[in-house]
């Protein structure tokens, strides 16, 4: 898939069809994160894949908003590591880029996700934290379902000339 297709046609998806994702597949998503850019080139991520129904179904209790869990047969949560922080407050964005790596890869797989905030609301951090016996270190930043698509939502036009602003206000 070209880059620019791949940009324009990724949407969330948050229905899915009962059919397990192939390791590899996940592994292929990973390792699409893990070439995020990242300040200073630290790469403070670590990742849990979520493949347990248990968990699965446990997180919406946690996260509203990934409520799609309870049907997808994966999750990854996106975690900052602040002992492999060499530029302080800079993980959100290293962490945001390798989110967005995942979706991207995702979709080129012909897997659906969609991105689930949980940082910087505490309930979330704290949740994830007791449900997957976080160590303190650990952050969890953001949980991106996974799933193959059944559902095609609609693409809509976004480019929007009057967000764009050349040499100043």
């Amino acid at each position: 898939m070209e880059i620019l297709q791949a940009i324009k046609t990724r949407r969330s998806i948050r229905k899915y069809q009962d059919k397990a994702i192939p390791t590899e597949v996940i592994k292929d998503i990973l390792e699409a994160a893990m070439f995020a850019p990242s300040a200073g080139n630290e790469q403070p991520w670590q990742f849990v894949v979520l493949d347990q129904r248990n968990l699965l179904d446990a997180v919406p209790r946690i996260c509203p908003t990934a409520s799609m869990c309870r049907h997808s047969p994966a999750a990854i949560l996106v975690c900052s590591d602040s002992t492999l922080e060499k530029y302080p407050d800079f993980w959100v964005q290293d962490c945001s880029a390798a989110v967005e790596n995942m979706l991207l890869a995702a979709h080129a797989l012909g897997i659906g996700a969609v991105w689930a905030g949980i940082y910087p609301l505490k309930e979330r951090i704290e949740g994830f934290r007791k449900l997957l016996t976080l160590p303190e270190e650990i952050t969890p930043f953001a949980l991106v379902t996974l799933g193959y698509p059944d559902e095609q939502p609609a693409l809509p036009q976004r480019y929007r000339k009057d967000r764009v602003h050349y040499n100043g206000w």
